[in-house]
């Protein structure tokens, strides 16, 4: 939520806190169901030896929830994983501005492409609605992760890009002034 302040447009500000808002739930949820599941089986299967059925495939839909909402967290906080290789190498500032914009756009165009193949994929898996093996959930429901954590993926890659153009401005208008 560091970044929200800075964000001047009103309309902005609640689909950002909301993403945010859905992202954090979303997280909590699985990051407390899983070990409740896992404890809940172990108890069943070692202690109980009345092993469930299912436990398993149930974990999986909490499991990719988790991860594809723990993805664009990564993507709202800036800390997710980058090979920082050439930043050694770039000595002036309006080259490491330059190099960032350009960095932020291929993130963008990346993550859009996937966000549009996720979609795809999510109006297969909706249109199909086919089910688990056991406990016939629909796959729908964790296949829309995907498109839902890349579209979020997507929104925070575009603010961090708009936000690295808005430095490089400034610094290149300051730059002009001296």
């Amino acid at each position: 939520m560091e970044y929200y302040e800075g964000i001047k447009t009103p309309a902005l500000k609640m689909i950002y806190r909301g993403i945010i808002s859905l992202q954090r739930f979303v997280c909590y949820v699985c990051a407390i169901a899983l070990p409740l599941i896992i404890c809940y089986q172990v108890v069943l299967r070692y202690v109980l030896k009345a092993p469930l059925m299912g436990i398993e495939e149930l974990l999986t839909f909490f499991i990719i929830w988790l991860y594809m909402m723990g993805g664009s967290v990564a993507s709202e906080k800036r800390c997710h994983i980058e090979c920082g290789i050439l930043t050694l190498y770039i000595k002036k500032e309006k080259t490491m501005k330059i190099f960032k914009c350009f960095k932020a756009l291929f993130s963008f165009v990346i993550c859009a492409w996937l966000t549009r193949w996720a979609f795809w994929y999510f109006q297969y898996s909706f249109g199909l609605w086919k089910t688990s093996g056991i406990l016939k959930i629909p796959m729908f429901l964790g296949e829309s992760s995907m498109f839902l954590g890349l579209a979020f993926m997507l929104f925070f890659a575009a603010l961090e890009m708009i936000d690295y153009i808005r430095e490089l401005i400034t610094f290149l208008k300051e730059e002009k002034r001296v």
